[in-house]
């Protein structure tokens, strides 16, 4: 996996995407508040993981995002913002129905869950890309939407001869691919990724990662990865941000946080999983539940399944704190690593202070990264 830097598609400071302060609810007697003030920013070319337990909040945050959002959810704060290459800022929470339906599939698209869901089982893939060029672009005639669609195929490695075919008449693998080859259709800036691989088998996953991989590479769009699966973030990522009930609880490099991650329920998170090049361990799973997403919480989420947790954990929410670590960008949402309430040298301290004369942790300027 590339660096950040060293991605073709642009410097790696440029900012494609940029949310600020999502807020989910799904309505009810006692409103769910699934996703609760989370902001991050996505530079062109790179890819972001998002992990977390199922339920943390990640596939309603990636709905809130593309505007796919059904009731009982509703967005209920936040801002979302998209920049073009020449600059220009796009609101997208401003864009009415015409304009989103522009906007959506050629500047971002998704790919979902559960590839036979997402495709007409009794239409050809050809007519299914077809719809998607008759819809977006009305001015190709259908030998060019034959063509193009053909190229598509070819490209994530399927013959262009199964454009004929229908879905049941793939496995899963290439079904998964064509989903792919439709987010790709249009020429997206950004593919957002929700848990793709989870119901293929591990040769067909990595397969799938490898020609994701490629593409990007390739073509230089930017993908936001979501899965349960930390240890996958890890190799594909260039930057992480760990949910844990409906907040960002640790964003940082992929890279430094496999090498030391700061807050409690993200170090659960690795060690829940076996390291096949490093010393043999003892896996541990994170016990307890989270929390009810209904009660109105008060202090740390995690507080109640962590081994590290003290008093001000109890009744204070931790803020998400810069923690000026070598590697580029990290902060992290845990009272360990915030001067105000860590204890003096706890033995078990999982995030030490910063070395002498090395930044001191800072917030983030409106809430999380």
């Amino acid at each position: 996996m590339t660096g950040p830097a060293e991605h073709a598609a642009g410097p790696a400071e440029e900012t494609v995407l940029r949310a600020r302060d999502i807020h989910v609810e799904y309505d009810g007697e006692r409103p769910t508040r699934a996703v609760r003030g989370v902001s991050f920013e996505l530079r062109r070319g790179e890819v972001l993981g998002i992990a977390g337990e199922s339920g943390c909040g990640k596939s309603t945050l990636a709905y809130a995002i593309t505007r796919m959002l059904k009731a009982p959810a509703r967005m209920t704060g936040g801002s979302i913002a998209f920049h073009d290459r020449d600059g220009a800022e796009t609101d997208l929470l401003a864009l009415d129905d015409e304009s989103l339906r522009t906007f959506r599939w050629s500047r971002l698209s998704m790919v979902f869950q559960s590839a036979m869901n997402a495709l007409n089982p009794v239409t050809s893939i050809g007519r299914q890309f077809g719809d998607i060029f008759r819809a977006h672009r009305p001015e190709m005639e259908p030998d060019e939407r034959e063509k193009r669609t053909r190229a598509l195929l070819e490209m994530v490695g399927i013959d262009a001869d199964r454009v004929r075919s229908y879905p049941h008449e793939l496995s899963g693998g290439m079904r998964q691919r064509v989903v792919i080859a439709m987010a790709l259709a249009l020429e997206p800036d950004i593919v957002i990724m929700d848990e793709p691989t989870t119901a293929l088998d591990v040769v067909v996953q990595r397969e799938i990662l490898d020609e994701v991989e490629r593409l990007r590479e390739e073509l230089g769009f930017s993908v936001i990865f979501i899965t349960h699966d930390l240890g996958l973030l890890l190799e594909i990522s260039d930057r992480l941000a760990v949910m844990y009930a409906g907040e960002v609880v640790e964003y940082a490099p992929a890279e430094e946080l496999a090498a030391g991650a700061a807050h409690p329920y993200t170090q659960g998170l690795l060690r829940s999983f076996p390291d096949l090049t490093g010393v043999r361990r003892e896996l541990r799973g994170i016990p307890g539940s989270p929390p009810d997403l209904r009660e109105n919480l008060v202090g740390c989420a995690f507080a109640d399944r962590c081994e590290h947790a003290f008093e001000p954990c109890r009744s204070t929410t931790p803020r998400l704190l810069e923690l000026g670590r070598e590697g580029g960008p990290w902060s992290a949402a845990c009272h360990l690593n915030d001067p105000a309430h860590r204890p003096p040298a706890p033995a078990t301290d999982p995030a030490p202070a910063p070395a002498p004369g090395s930044p001191t942790a800072e917030t983030v300027e409106g809430g999380q990264r």
